[in-house]
């Protein structure tokens, strides 16, 4: 198992050797985390993958094989003698409301940060980072990949650009370490990645320091990310994936989600494999289709299911996802951006071209003209999704969507996805966290900016209006900012999902503050 582990590690990560890759919990425990995990010892399985152990693992092991048969053993006492269980991020902080929205916000930065991590090897499953950086809070007690471009946005609003710096300092790190940006620092996140927003963040930097020699400065990770995204992609048949590349029927590539494990995922152990039992794949197909939409950051939404609308008929990995080829599109275009600057123009109209190409084959795989929305795009059974989720308003967010396009997604918005509260992720609920009624920061933010750029000002002020409007409601009755919203009936809680909803919370705060400033400066919060 260790040694399956290490060879799926040494594929990902280009850059690494075996003796840097740790190890993860369920290779450090074998036998003893899955009597935890399904034993359900903690209600959350991230509980115990986030523990830090009070002794060597091998000894911890070595224990449990002596007492777990013994006459009167108790498998949680045995735990919380060996393990120190994770508190949740800003759990003793209390707001004050009475001090208002934008102190809160203010105060919360300081709440959600970590320092530079200082982690005895083996002690933990986090991957140490060298700088400090904010956390998304609750149960997410570590960095994560996407959520942190939108806490940037709000960090760029505060004023805090060291703060910006550091987290993409601690992402050009992991690039270098491991050869791509993992989903989180824990090494049970070491299969998979997230939305490429490495670039984004680079590009928001450079606009914070008003130097685009930034960009060069970030050149080698950029490469990197792009090459971890390309992988095996200029040996592909048409009609076959391979890791994230795809290689369409008529020779176009485009990139899918993956994860290089088929395993249940540790922090959701019991739930993969109580759900596995349920669906008429094979256990690893199974697996490699949740944790591919793990790495989407949409885990989980009908998005990603089969007709019948069920966890059972997920099919992540046959899906070309329009979101994640506009953030490729726009990775592409930065690099081309930083080969410029450094006055190679043959290498500049190598990704020019690569970007455009992309953009040709996004309007031509994705554009359903009859549903007037941007799709993801099955490529096994060479056909659109009918699924219309706020994924379509990225071609808009990258512009890459034509004029008529744009006017077409916003009617559709108006239309179909504007709630009391904001924009509802689908069309139509599906009991997932990813799917009506509820609502996330961060595609609240990529559709307004979106319609902005396509001349929709009148609906994206609606849009974040809305939104302030629900966010500063709920923090007025709660003293908390939330991880999701249900913006259909705006006196509810967000439901679905595996774990309770969390408090915090970093992008909701970076999006709240950035619209805040650009369409209420002068209100008072």
């Amino acid at each position: 198992m260790r040694n399956l582990f290490f060879a799926v590690l040494l594929t990902v990560a280009g850059t690494a050797t075996a003796q840097q890759l740790p190890s993860s919990p369920r290779q450090l425990y074998p036998g003893l985390f899955e009597a935890v995990q399904l034993g359900r010892v903690y209600p959350d399985n991230k509980t115990f993958v986030d523990a830090v152990a009070k002794q060597p693992p091998a000894d911890i092991v070595r224990a449990y094989a002596q007492q777990k048969d013994q006459p009167g053993f108790d498998l949680k006492t045995f735990v919380a003698e060996h393990f120190i269980p994770p508190a949740p991020v800003g759990g003793q902080y209390r707001s004050q409301v009475e001090t208002g929205l934008r102190h809160h916000l203010d105060t919360l930065w300081t709440v959600l940060q970590r320092h530079p991590d200082t982690v005895p090897t083996g002690a933990s499953s986090l991957l140490p980072l060298p700088r400090p950086y904010i956390v998304p809070g609750g149960r997410f007690r570590e960095v994560y990949y996407w959520d942190s471009y939108f806490t940037m946005l709000g960090l760029a609003e505060s004023r805090r650009t060291t703060v910006i710096r550091d987290m993409v300092d601690n992402f050009a790190y992991l690039l270098d370490t491991y050869g791509f940006i993992p989903n989180g620092n824990r090494t049970y996140y070491l299969t998979r990645s997230q939305p490429p927003f490495f670039a984004l963040m680079v590009n928001l930097l450079s606009q914070q320091e008003g130097n685009q020699q930034t960009l060069l400065r970030y050149q080698p990770q950029l490469l990197r990310e792009y090459s971890y995204w390309m992988s095996g992609a200029e040996t592909l048949q048409p009609g076959t994936a391979q890791d994230r590349a795809v290689r369409l029927a008529s020779g176009e590539v485009l990139n899918r989600y993956y994860d290089s494990s088929d395993q249940p995922r540790e922090e959701s152990y019991a739930e993969d494999v109580a759900a596995a039992k349920l669906s008429k794949q094979p256990p690893a197909q199974f697996y490699r289709n949740i944790r591919a939409a793990a790495a989407s950051g949409w885990d989980f939404s009908t998005r990603w299911f089969g007709p019948d609308g069920q966890l059972g008929s997920i099919q992540t990995t046959d899906l070309v996802p329009v979101d994640l080829n506009c953030l490729l599109y726009y990775l592409e275009n930065s690099i081309a951006t930083t080969y410029q600057l450094q006055g190679n123009s043959a290498q500049a109209t190598a990704y020019q071209t690569k970007a455009q190409n992309r953009k040709k084959a996004i309007l031509a795989y994705c554009w359903d003209a009859k549903a007037n929305w941007f799709v993801d795009y099955n490529f096994r059974l060479r056909q659109r999704s009918t699924q219309l989720t706020l994924a379509g308003t990225f071609p808009l967010e990258f512009g890459i969507a034509t004029p008529p396009q744009g006017k077409l997604i916003a009617a559709g918005l108006q239309r179909d996805f504007l709630k009391p509260g904001g924009l509802a992720t689908t069309r139509r609920g599906g009991g997932q966290q990813w799917d009506a009624p509820n609502a996330w920061a961060p595609l609240q933010y990529i559709a307004i900016s979106g319609l902005e750029r396509y001349q929709q000002p009148v609906l994206a002020r609606n849009i974040a209006t809305r939104w302030i409007g629900l966010n500063r409601e709920v923090f007025q009755q709660t003293g908390k900012l939330m991880e999701k919203y249900n913006v259909v009936d705006t006196k509810l809680k967000a439901g679905g999902g595996e774990y309770p909803l969390q408090d915090g919370f970093g992008w909701t705060n970076g999006v709240l503050l950035n619209l805040i400033n650009k369409y209420q400066p002068d209100k008072p919060f």
